[in-house]
């Protein structure tokens, strides 16, 4: 962590930090599988392609043709049994089909347990990005702190920058929410 000199420095960091925990949020919540395709739910497979551990989106174009499918289109047609074999071991639950130059991912339909599985692991997902918001507040508001009593701000700049460090808290934490709130609907929409 950079050293805090200032109110700014302080309110600066706080938002950069949180919007850090925010974006991954939402990196995470793009990788749980909703029922519909959608390429980015194959961003974690990695492919040990001659020996090197490479994303699956560097070996290939990946494609959406239908709502229910993933297309996957090597460069190097060598790389379909590896890419196949990629996925069938990923705890992704999905089982590709290949006819030697492209690999298709059947996206099967959601059970109802299964999305509420995925409800659950979202909510845990959730309080994980709470807790690191709140931690970010927390460090922030002792730096705030540590300012006052080595007498570099007043008492009012300390209460002006930690009501102003709530605001931008609720804030990141109120996006945290909502992005997982539309995440949940789209997990528990039937198709």
């Amino acid at each position: 962590m950079t050293t805090i000199d200032t109110t700014k420095d302080a309110l600066g960091q706080a938002r950069v930090r949180m919007e850090k925990a925010v974006e991954d949020f939402r990196k995470d919540l793009a990788g749980i599988r909703t029922g519909r395709a959608n390429v980015s739910l194959l961003d974690s497979i990695r492919v040990d392609y001659h020996g090197t551990m490479m994303p699956l989106n560097q070996l290939g174009t990946l494609s959406v043709p239908d709502p229910t499918v993933i297309m996957i289109s090597p460069w190097d047609p060598g790389a379909v049994p590896l890419i196949d074999k990629a996925i069938r071991t990923s705890d992704l639950g999905l089982n590709p089909a290949t006819d030697g130059k492209v690999v298709r991912v059947p996206i099967p339909a959601l059970t109802e347990d299964r999305r509420k599985d995925l409800v659950k692991h979202i909510h845990k997902v959730l309080e994980n990005h709470r807790t690191a918001v709140r931690n970010i507040r927390r460090d922030i508001k002792e730096a705030v702190e540590k300012l006052e009593k080595d007498k570099k701000i007043s008492e009012d700049d300390r209460k002006r920058t930690l009501d102003e460090l709530e605001k931008v808290t609720h804030q990141e934490t109120k996006k945290i929410e909502d992005l997982s709130a539309v995440k949940e609907k789209e997990v528990l929409e039937f198709k």
